[in-house]
Order: structure tokens, then sequence, then C-alpha cells
């Protein structure tokens, strides 16, 4: 059982890391320092919304409109955080 905790605290933290190169994607595509139509801009930027809208939708959808600032990564990193810092401290050890 240990290694299924183990292996989710793994994947949170993988989740954490994609949310935060989606975040300083979107900026570097806002400012223009990169070009989507790059392919392989493009690909990678594909690539971070499919996985991180699933999470960050429903966040958005909840919170209140604050412009063009959005929070919902900083949420969902919070949220992960907890979650992580959870099983971490609190399962893991007491897992057979």
């Amino acid at each position: 059982m240990r290694p299924i905790v183990f292996i989710l605290i793994q994947i949170i933290n993988l989740y954490i890391y994609l949310l935060i190169a989606s975040a300083i994607l979107s900026w570097l595509i806002a400012f223009n320092v990169v070009n989507t139509r790059n392919q392989f801009v493009g690909a990678v930027w594909e690539f971070l919304y499919r996985i991180t809208e699933p999470v960050l939708g429903p966040i958005r959808r909840r919170l209140p409109s604050m412009g063009g600032l959005d929070l919902s990564p900083i949420v969902a990193f919070f949220v992960l955080w907890l979650i992580q810092l959870y099983l971490a401290e609190y399962v893991y050890p007491n897992v057979p």
C-alpha cells in the first residue's frame, strides 16, 4: 500500500510542475515572447492546456472575475499542495 501512496504523491508533484509550466507559458504567449504559430510551441501549449484544463476549468468558473488576472493556477497549486502534504504527513506513515 505504501508504494501506491508514494506514486500518488509523485503524480501530484508532477502535476504541480505542469501547472507552473502552463502558467509560465501562458504569460510568455500573452506578452508575445513566444509565438504559438511555431509548431513546437503550439504542440507544447496544446499538451499543457489539455492536461491542466480539467482541473483549472471548474476553478475558473467558481472564482469571481478578476479582469485579466487568472488566479486558478494558484488555487489549484495550493489545493494540490495541501493534498500532497496530507498524504505525506498523515497517510504515508500510517500505511502498513
